[in-house]
């Protein structure tokens, strides 16, 4: 049964609550020790740098880079980590620094380790090594392969790309001569993205060591048929031919995936051709490799001293092409392990692109989303958070980060107002508790008062919900119905939301991992909110996956809540409008019993829900034709002009909300800095069809006896005032909404609010926080505005 603890609940009102009721869930040990660096990191023992840990939490593509190809390779100044970058993922170069292992080492850092002296870190040394550290004896040192896989391992990295494997040598079967990377694989679970191993070993022998140890070898087809040869380094055929063979990162990455989700505890070998353009021919290298092996032998380099001795010589009887040979081939592997982490991410967050469509895993092995039952003891909520409210919230709680351009030079001289793409851009960044559901229930939270909302969200067991939950507690907004889920939950990781603006602060892009909602459904507890608060409206955003917002809906009329939906965007504006039953019905009703009362899309949401319900046949059922009919709009162009203007008209806006109107019956559309458009259906007995002060906004009267329709109300509010010091735009859509519910939750109507609600989302516009500290100053104006009513 789930426990309490998972909901958030304030510990000083609730703990006795908690402490008699239900008990908490066993949670599932197995190998989620390794899922991120807290059993390490928080002892300040393993430093995983803020970019990498955020990486990994939210499953951005993330790749590990060794150390030692820095420290005792021959790259020169190569920047691997700018070719993870340009590949869209995040470089992670691991190493120990002055005693620390650190995911994340900085260029710098790497350059002071080469400059002040770095020794090799296997497994075997890092204890040693940072042993040392913690005694005061502060050494570097490169991680090798094995080093660096357990470093990765540690830090939550799945995606390792390095040059080339060691192996066993020749010769090995007698002098045991085989390399601490093979048994690594066989013990740490870390994708290996290389060119084989080195090709002066035994391969063979190296690929039977490797099978013997549980691993997993294969090779990238690169567009070759049937069975290929596992790659000799230098040389893209070594004359063995590879154990497995994969076509491309997405089928590398759904291996990585199902290795992470059996939860088999080795390592996986992808070896990656050297380009062709750069590869020397295996007959020259074999012929090369023959002569450094057996001068190595004839002179006794062995053990550590044998491959360097082999690579120098190597080097000088291919008359240096070699060593560019080197460089090409690391950097390929390094391109492709972004490229399959890349694949890795969609696949981590549910989503896996194949045959140009978006699938979501539902078959592969992924743990079940856990749901309420009838069984589970979630049907009531604890008697602490009994106490009705006037507005219930449901929707999206996460961490902002809202990032503002901050100017710069244009690659044509001229001064730039939007950042670049593909590359890095001057910003101010800041960070703050957002998410629409909470900004819609702050917002109307500050001009209500203490104890008349409520909102109902979901944050995961890690820093962010923690964050939020302590913000919330300071803003006065009620924790109550925040349900916090443990890690025995699949994808509990704490909502957050990236915003890129321009100089204006106008938004450029926005990136939101709002996974948390989709994945989880509670009905029980939702049903069990609603009937615990009974609040006079309930608002749910578009977070929530289409079957629990009508999971909300249905819960909300049947606690005699009015509706209000916020769409959050163009593509979840359509999760109101679900594919219909095969016998045609549909969960969204017509007057008088609209399944939604009210919506507040933007122009581009509004026309994304009206294509939503225009190709789920929603336009086309019996219900909506005869509301439409009772409209009488014939030759209804010109009043769309009069009461909107032409531009709107040739948009089309006025006639999308028309038809929107039988499932929707007031719809205010924010237009930005054009205003507002209120589009509402009058019942036949609404005093506005017959007050002169209304007639202007008539666009319609009813042209027959529809026992529910007297006309349609059409009225563009111009914004109230022309803003210029915009500080930020993250959340004005909600605070719109959030003081216009307040207003509605006191009895006002929707015509006399929104210039309040406009005001309210001004005060937003100009401060850097998503709902201004400022909105309790309009309170007073709020409840004037609902008594005019």
């Amino acid at each position: 049964m789930p426990t309490l603890a998972m909901l958030g609940s304030r510990t000083t009102r609730c703990a006795r609550t908690r402490a008699r009721t239900w008990p908490a869930r066993l949670r599932r040990d197995s190998h989620r020790q390794y899922s991120g660096a807290s059993q390490l990191g928080l002892a300040g023992i393993l430093n995983v740098r803020p970019e990498v840990a955020h990486a990994v939490a939210t499953n951005q593509p993330v790749v590990a880079l060794e150390s030692t190809i820095y420290t005792h390779g021959a790259l020169g100044p190569l920047l691997l980590e700018d070719t993870v970058r340009q590949h869209g993922a995040v470089p992670a170069v691991c190493g120990i620094l002055a005693g620390v292992p650190t995911v994340g080492l900085t260029p710098a850092e790497v350059d002071r380790m080469v400059h002040e002296g770095a020794r090799k870190a296997s497994r075997r040394d890092i204890a040693y090594v940072v042993g040392m550290g913690l005694a005061g004896q502060r050494i570097h040192a490169g991680t090798t392969i094995a080093g660096t896989m357990i470093l990765a391992r540690l830090a939550g990295i799945h995606v390792f790309g390095t040059g080339g494997l060691g192996g066993v040598h020749r010769g090995g079967h007698d002098s045991l001569d085989i390399s601490a990377d093979l048994t690594e694989l066989g013990r740490t679970r870390v994708a290996v993205i290389s060119s084989g191993c080195k090709g002066f070993l035994d391969i063979p022998r190296t690929l039977e060591f490797l099978e013997t140890q549980g691993v997993l070898a294969s090779t990238f087809a690169d567009g070759r048929q049937g069975n290929v040869d596992f790659p000799a380094f230098w040389a893209r055929d070594s004359g063995t031919k590879s154990p497995f063979v994969v076509q491309d990162e997405r089928d590398a990455a759904a291996i990585i995936f199902a290795q992470e989700q059996l939860g088999v505890e080795s390592g996986l070998l992808f070896a990656n051709p050297i380009p062709q353009e750069h590869a020397i021919s295996r007959e020259d290298m074999d012929a090369a490799i023959g002569t450094a092996v057996r001068e190595a032998d004839e002179k006794g380099f062995s053990g550590a001293a044998n491959t360097p001795y082999i690579l120098k010589r190597i080097r000088e009887l291919t008359d240096g092409r070699s060593a560019p040979a080197n460089v090409a081939l690391v950097q390929s592997n390094v391109a492709r392990a972004a490229k399959v982490a890349v694949e890795l991410s969609k696949l981590l967050d549910g989503k896996f692109a194949q045959a140009d469509k978006l699938y979501t895993i539902q078959s592969a092995p992924v743990p079940a989303v856990k749901k309420d039952t009838a069984e589970e003891a979630v049907a009531e909520v604890p008697e602490c958070i009994h106490a009705t409210a006037d507005i219930l919230v449901a929707g999206s709680i996460a961490l902002d980060l809202s990032c503002d351009f901050a100017g710069g030079v244009s690659a044509r001289g001229s001064q730039a107002v939007s950042p670049a793409l593909h590359t890095s851009n001057p910003a101010s960044i800041n960070q703050s508790v957002g998410g629409v559901g909470h900004n819609v229930a702050l917002a109307a939270h500050k001009v209500s008062g203490d104890g008349k909302v409520r909102l109902c969200s979901m944050v995961g067991d890690d820093i962010a919900g923690s964050t939020i939950l302590s913000a919330l507690e300071i803003s006065g907004l009620d924790t109550s119905y925040i349900r916090k889920l443990g890690h025995e939950y699949p994808f509990t990781r704490t909502a957050q939301y990236v915003a890129v603006n321009d100089t204006s602060k106008n938004l450029v892009v926005a990136m939101a991992d709002m996974a948390i909602f989709s994945r989880h459904s509670f009905p029980v507890y939702w049903n069990s909110a609603v009937a615990a608060s009974k609040p006079k409206w309930l608002v749910v955003d578009g977070n929530w996956a289409e079957a629990d917002i009508q999971t909300w809906i249905q819960a909300g009329r049947k606690h005699d809540a009015r509706i209000a939906f916020e769409p959050v965007s163009t593509a979840k504006s359509e999760r109101l409008f679900p594919p219909l039953a095969r016998d045609g019905s549909s969960p969204m009703g017509f007057p008088p019993h609209a399944s939604v009362d009210l919506a507040t899309p933007n122009q581009l949401e509004l026309a994304a829900m009206h294509g939503a319900a225009s190709r789920g046949g929603y336009f086309e059922r019996p219900g909506w034709f005869e509301i439409i009919d009772a409209f009488g709009m014939m030759g209804a162009r010109d009043r769309f002009v009069r009461l909107t203007s032409v531009e709107m008209t040739d948009a089309g806006l006025p006639v999308q909300t028309v038809q929107m109107l039988p499932y929707i019956p007031t719809i205010v559309t924010k237009l930005g800095e054009r205003g507002a458009l209120l589009t509402s259906i009058l019942a036949r007995d609404d005093p506005r069809l017959r007050d002169p002060d209304s007639a202007p906004y008539i666009l319609t009267r009813s042209v027959n006896d529809h026992p529910h329709v007297g006309g349609v109300y059409m009225r563009l509010f111009p914004a109230v005032e022309r803003v210029q010091d915009v500080v930020s735009v993250n959340g004005v859509g909600d605070t719109f909404l959030g003081v216009l519910i307040a207003g509605l939750a006191q009895g006002g109507r929707v015509e006399n609010l929104i210039n309040v609600a406009q005001k309210a989302a001004i005060l937003s516009l100009r401060s850097q926080e998503a709902v201004s500290v400022e909105l309790v100053g309009l309170a007073r104006e709020l409840e004037a505005a609902a008594a005019a009513s």
